[in-house]
């Protein structure tokens, strides 16, 4: 009688450890509602026309939208101020001065491809999709044990890299054929008009591009809330790759050195587990602390990258 006694104590503790062992892992995994995150980046605009311009008017959207997420209003690049090296710092926390043409690699690979070997998901699960064709490097990286493995899908320029940049429209059209034909759970986007416009010099055309990159971060918003895969479990984070030049240093047409037009760039984000209507200003965060949050966000490992984890965006 003792031994079959002794011998249920042992199955009922075994059976007691597995279920607590069950319930942390799933405590773990629903640590957050999120179960996508979407990087938006609007490449180059100056924050002296966007959340500085006196009366916001050129970000209305956002100003509206604000209600249901946060914003980060000493958000920073504290690295290279260019296009390639400021998407490559957002997508692999580490800042690196990687050529700005297309012709080098990150160093390190992205949260996508970190994402996919974690997760084992098909490549269509995670999409690097960009106005600017020589962003398709980020969908790769040099570490050999990176290299050439775990890449996200791509949709780039008009054709790939090497082709030529494309028109937001073109962008917007695609990200949204993605979201609805493949779901995935990881997504970075480039929409390149305002940058365009300012090394062109026009500024009309300039301003004009940042009212419609706000009307398409709407317009994002509201199709990843009309599909059943992403409708209240999806974060969007919106950002910059750089500024722009403050008047002092040659005005809005150029960028790439370190004034602050060119290194204050925005965080808003909005998701299930971010706060609402809620502005940062203390924290000291900045371009790298996004690969972080979206890993965090993720339930993923955060190799490899140097920033931090931008709790203050939590509930």
């Amino acid at each position: 009688m003792k031994k079959i006694f002794l011998y249920f104590s042992v199955l009922f503790s075994i059976l007691s450890c597995s279920s607590n062992d069950t319930e942390a892992q799933t405590k773990t995994e629903e640590k957050y509602q999120t179960k996508n995150v979407v990087l938006l980046v609007v490449d180059g605009p100056r924050i002296s026309e966007t959340w500085e311009a006196s009366n916001k008017e050129n970000i209305p959207n956002r100003v509206g939208l604000l209600s249901q997420g946060v914003f980060i209003s000493n958000f920073r690049n504290n690295g290279t101020t260019n296009t390639n090296p400021g998407h490559s710092a957002m997508c692999s926390g580490v800042y690196e001065n990687i050529k700005n043409n297309g012709t080098e690699l990150p160093g390190f690979p992205s949260v996508m491809q970190q994402w996919l070997k974690y997760t084992g998901a098909d490549k269509t699960k995670a999409w690097v999709i960009a106005s600017k064709d020589k962003l398709e490097v980020l969908n790769n990286c040099k570490l050999e044990e990176w290299n050439g493995k775990f890449q996200p899908s791509v949709d780039c320029g008009v054709s790939g890299n090497g082709s030529g940049y494309r028109a937001d429209a073109v962008t917007m059209a695609n990200t949204k054929e993605v979201m609805k034909k493949y779901s995935p759970n990881v997504m970075v986007i480039n929409l390149k008009d305002v940058d365009s416009y300012g090394h062109a010099n026009n500024w009309n055309e300039y301003v004009k591009a940042i009212k419609t990159t706000d009307a398409s971060i709407k317009e994002i918003w509201d199709y990843l809330q009309s599909l059943p895969a992403y409708k209240d479990k999806t974060t969007l984070i919106v950002s910059n790759d750089h500024g722009r030049h403050l008047d002092a240093n040659g005005g809005f047409a150029e960028h790439g050195d370190d004034c602050a037009g060119c290194r204050h760039i925005e965080f808003f984000g909005m998701g299930p587990d971010f706060k609402k209507n809620t502005t940062i200003s203390t924290g000291n965060y900045e371009q790298i602390d996004i690969a972080s949050t979206m890993a965090e966000l993720l339930g993923m490992p955060k190799q490899y990258m140097k920033g931090k984890v931008i709790k203050d965006a939590f509930k």
